[in-house]
């Protein structure tokens, strides 16, 4: 199990990439992942720990048109969830991102969904402005953004390790959530704690 909490950890050309952690995906949400909300307090602590070290945090989100693509009313697989400007989009109240922390809004366009982070942001330009070479990666859920999110960094040359404790999954099929950390790991990424 890692245990944040030394600076030795966290060192320059880092950062911290929490992904989605939003009302919608924790429970109670509109597509609540179960128990997503009990990841905030091991986000904190790295949110906490990259403070400390000098890690810029980096915060993606949903940030959803009411006719999004992904809807079911459009076709798509999801209910109708981050919609922009609801509390539902907001992150969870107990999620403590620091003030400089960088927001990135995606699948923000009615036509185009992503689960990436990267996927028609900014995020390469701006990783690539503060010097990242290795990405931290916590957040929801692990078995759709979170693991597209590592899947695109690996691509673009990042060293990516994906913080097991402090992620969850929708398992929408038994074991989804196992099966991502796997394919990760074959590209590549390091997973930090769990089983594996």
């Amino acid at each position: 199990m890692v245990k944040p909490g030394s600076t030795t950890r966290l060192k320059a050309g880092d950062a911290l990439l929490v992904v989605d952690v939003q009302n919608d995906f924790c429970p109670d949400g509109a597509l609540g992942v179960k128990e997503g909300d009990q990841i905030v307090p091991e986000v904190n602590r790295w949110i906490k720990l990259a403070g400390e070290s000098g890690v810029p945090v980096i915060a993606s989100r949903d940030w959803h048109p009411r006719n999004h693509i992904s809807f079911k009313a459009r076709g798509g697989p999801w209910p109708p969830h981050c919609v922009l400007g609801t509390r539902g989009a907001e992150f969870h109240p107990d999620l403590r991102l620091p003030e400089n922390v960088t927001i990135i809004s995606k699948a923000t366009a009615p036509d185009v969904d992503s689960y990436s982070a990267f996927g028609g942001t900014d995020l390469a330009d701006r990783l690539s402005a503060m010097n990242t070479r290795r990405l931290w990666i916590a957040g929801l859920a692990l078995d759709y953004c979170v693991r597209e999110t590592a899947r695109d960094a690996r691509r673009l040359g990042y060293e990516v390790h994906v913080i097991a404790e402090a992620t969850r999954a929708v398992n929408v099929h038994p074991d989804d959530g196992a099966r991502a950390m796997k394919e990760l790991e074959a590209m590549g990424a390091v997973v930090e704690g769990g089983d594996s």
